[in-house]
């Protein structure tokens, strides 16, 4: 993706495409899977933690990333695929190897409907599988 597409997946979701906010979305799109502060902030020398950091609250509060439960004790984010402005429908399940640590997204494993009670209502879902990653088992 170029840093025209990332500066339209922005402005679409209402946030201006500062140089510091493309960084960080392109940092997100070539990544493989879900990523934490402390990831991205070796990933981007050029940034300092808090300007990321910075980023990925806005980003959030704009449904340009979601944020995963890692399974251990952290978050990590990921860029919605859904793309839309006032909502995350992007719910699917993440999968964190014990072993060494990383999270996977399983796209094609959406979240099953949760029946609420009357009154509740829904923000986010998350669906975490933990298990031992393919490449760990191989290790073994």
């Amino acid at each position: 993706m170029s840093h025209e597409c990332y500066s339209e997946m922005l402005s679409a979701h209402g946030v201006k495409p500062t140089a510091n906010r493309l960084l960080v979305v392109e940092a997100l799109s070539k990544s493989d899977r879900p990523m934490s502060l402390s990831e991205l902030e070796t990933t981007m020398l050029s940034m300092d933690k808090s300007s990321i950091f910075r980023s990925l609250v806005l980003f959030r509060e704009h449904h340009v990333v979601h944020v995963i439960e890692d399974g251990g004790d952290g978050v990590r984010y990921e860029l919605c695929h859904s793309h839309h402005d006032d909502e995350d429908d992007d719910m699917h399940a993440h999968f964190f190897c014990e072993r060494c640590h990383r999270t996977f997204c399983l796209d094609y494993a959406p979240v099953p409907p949760i029946a609420l009670p009357s009154g509740f209502e829904l923000h986010t879902v998350n669906y975490m599988v933990k298990g031992i990653c393919g490449e760990c088992r191989v290790k073994q």
